[in-house]
């Protein structure tokens, strides 16, 4: 799939970033498989597969599903294996 260069829709694919505290293209990348998933040819269709995208990452934001509140939960540790140490 070749990149999109619409500023409208980048501009939307910073704001999901933002709100998923991920990088750019990361961002990008996730709304390019939904798009390459369903198809779609025109901007206009692609710009409004980002706006869902972003949309459903506000709506996560804000029951505290975000990927910042996953993320710091997947970094806990575990009982008392705070100074565990797996060697190579």
């Amino acid at each position: 799939m070749y990149p999109i260069n619409d500023r409208e829709y980048l501009k939307i694919c910073a704001k999901i970033a933002c709100e998923m505290s991920i990088s750019l293209s990361s961002a990008k990348k996730k709304v390019e498989i939904q798009i390459s998933q369903q198809s779609l040819k025109t901007i206009e269709e692609k710009r409004k597969i980002a706006s869902d995208v972003l949309e459903l990452c506000k709506k996560e934001n804000s029951q505290g599903v975000g990927s910042v509140q996953l993320f710091d939960e997947l970094m806990e540790s575990l009982n008392n294996d705070d100074n565990f140490l797996v060697e190579d």
